[in-house]
């Protein structure tokens, strides 16, 4: 109970200063940070896309032929500097909106910046996944930590490191205290800090609440493909009208547009996340020939009709996923844990001693973080101390 006291009175320290505008944390993860209230950020920084093979001996899926390199963007000082890893979130590239303005804010105060997509970017199963079925928190560290070494192999005669630094959103951030962990056996970098944002306590309770965020469609999941077709319609003849083309404002724009409710907002974080899950599941079943998807031992071409699988893929959920195809592809190597056991380990509490111990490890995050359960924010104050800023509100990301 004094706990609870406590981080009530914390909370409210933190909103009496705290000029974040939008309270409904569906609105705030929908529409983001107006930009009004937005940090004052270069417009241009030298941020270059390159790639790197990281598995030169691996025989594409010719279906993927187009992801044989892994695609990662660079932004370097010209003088000696700290350097930064970023990791996206779920689904999300090197370089989308958020990792992008990571990368202008860290290049603004001195950092050399590296962004990496998230592992579960197809992009990233195909190229840099040692085994194609990501989700597995230490294997995604380990493959992560893999590419961080071959990209900084091809930077170290070319720039001055005082430090090296990692960060990263949302899923980015839970897989930036698994590296972390990871760096502490290996030493290839011995990061000087390590910033988490907004990540989940356990993946699969997160990717359980986004899957039922579906449920919200108006009409339930089964009118999935009409509800999207509605929102793209939507948005299209917003962006049409819209007088100042792709402003910063523009989502925001968009959001009062089509009038959705709390419900419906719901839906479309559900409908993005199952997007994005659909496309890895299917990236993850070609890779492995696992059979979930499409037929084991069917060879899929670029010229292949993909229409089909497309629709298979966006009525599974994330949670079907680790039931039907993560949890069976791993067992065999676990004999001694039953699903559940299985799945816990794919959690943050299975690391909570060495975040605990560890000083160099932040957490940022806020109190109505719509992929974590109730109670579940907990784990950050309890865990980091003085080491968690958490907001009252925010959303997921909103606030960033």
């Amino acid at each position: 109970m004094a706990a609870l006291i406590l981080s009530a009175l914390l909370f409210s320290v933190q909103a009496a200063a705290y000029d974040y505008p939008l309270h409904d944390r569906f609105v705030a993860t929908v529409v983001g940070t107006p930009a009004a209230y937005q940090a004052e950020l270069p417009a241009q920084i030298p941020f270059k896309k390159r790639r790197i093979e990281i598995f030169p001996e691996r025989e594409t899926p010719d279906v993927l032929w187009y992801n044989r390199e892994l695609i990662y963007s660079v932004a370097l000082q010209k003088s000696r500097a700290p350097l930064i890893f970023l990791i996206a979130g779920t689904g999300a590239s090197h370089n989308g909106a958020k990792n992008y303005n990571m990368a202008r804010a860290f290049y603004q105060a001195g950092f050399h910046v590296v962004s990496l997509s998230s592992p579960t970017l197809p992009n990233f199963v195909v190229a840099a996944s040692a085994t194609g079925v990501v989700g597995h928190a230490r294997r995604d560290a380990e493959d992560l930590y893999r590419v961080m070494e071959r990209v900084w192999a091809t930077l170290e005669d070319d720039i001055q490191v005082s430090s090296f630094n990692l960060t990263g959103y949302s899923l980015g951030g839970f897989n930036a205290a698994f590296v972390s962990m990871l760096d502490e056996e290996r030493g290839s970098f011995n990061f000087r800090r390590v910033l988490m944002i907004n990540p989940p306590v356990s993946l699969y309770n997160s990717i359980s609440l986004l899957d039922r965020m579906t449920n919200n469609i108006p009409g339930g999941v089964d009118n999935f493909d009409k509800f999207f077709d509605r929102l793209m319609a939507a948005f299209t003849e917003v962006y049409k009208e819209s007088d100042d083309d792709l402003g910063e404002d523009f989502l925001l724009k968009a959001y009062h547009a089509l009038e959705l409710q709390n419900e419906e907002l719901a839906a479309l974080i559900g409908t993005s996340f199952r997007i994005s899950s659909a496309s890895l599941v299917f990236t993850s079943d070609v890779m492995a020939d696992f059979g979930y998807i499409k037929p084991q031992g069917l060879e899929l071409d670029r010229y292949s009709e993909l229409g089909v699988y497309n629709a298979v893929a966006n009525r599974l959920g994330f949670t079907d996923y680790y039931h039907r195809f993560f949890y069976p592809y791993y067992r065999d190597e676990y004999p001694e844990m039953d699903r559940d056991e299985f799945i816990s380990t794919v959690s943050l509490h299975d690391i909570a001693a060495y975040l605990r111990e560890s000083e160099k490890i932040t957490v940022m995050h806020n109190v109505d973080d719509v992929i974590l359960e109730p109670g579940e924010i907990d784990f950050f104050s309890e865990t980091f101390g003085d080491r968690a800023k958490i907001y009252p509100f925010g959303g997921h990301c909103g606030n960033m």
